[in-house]
């Protein structure tokens, strides 16, 4: 079973649970995760104007250390949170979609289409889950693994937009 079908089998938070610890706030994506609708698609499109907040006040390292530090960080809450959900990676939690997606934008040209096609290609790696993906989701438990299988996913997204700009010339 997927972990998005496991985070749909388990009750679903609300507000209160949000408000009830740092680590579910930062785990449902400052709220993004209460989303009725693909919460890990809003998850994601949160890391676009995060992305351009970042990016506008601080050099290119400084955000890559920022999102290193994001990372760490959701290890932290998306563990916690899905030891509170009683779901290792329950549906809502998508930090893991903000961080992945922020490093996509670090190396995706500041271009709409590109940004587009980065957008379309990280949610189709990050719900078809292709190997290893779905391994790195299976065998690996808590915040870590959570973090991790969507860094897979940009990782993927980042060779094809790569090899398509090789392409393009």
């Amino acid at each position: 079973m997927s972990a998005h079908a496991r985070g749909r089998d388990a009750r679903r938070p609300g507000v209160g649970f949000l408000l009830a610890h740092p680590a579910h706030f930062v785990a449902l994506g400052f709220g993004t995760g209460l989303s009725p609708f693909a919460p890990g698609t809003v998850g994601t499109l949160l890391a676009v104007p995060f992305y351009a907040v970042l990016a506008y006040w601080f050099a290119p390292q400084w955000v890559a250390a920022a999102i290193a530090a994001f990372f760490v960080l959701g290890i932290w809450a998306c563990g916690r949170t899905g030891h509170d959900l009683g779901v290792a990676d329950h549906g809502s939690m998508n930090w893991d979609e903000v961080v992945a997606f922020l490093a996509v934008l670090v190396l995706t040209p500041p271009l709409v289409l590109w940004q587009v096609a980065a957008f379309v290609l990280f949610r189709f790696f990050d719900v078809v889950k292709p190997p290893p993906i779905r391994q790195v989701d299976r065998a690996l438990k808590g915040g870590f693994g959570v973090m991790l299988d969507d860094v897979v996913a940009a990782f993927y997204t980042l060779l094809v937009l790569a090899a398509a700009k090789w392409l393009l010339g």
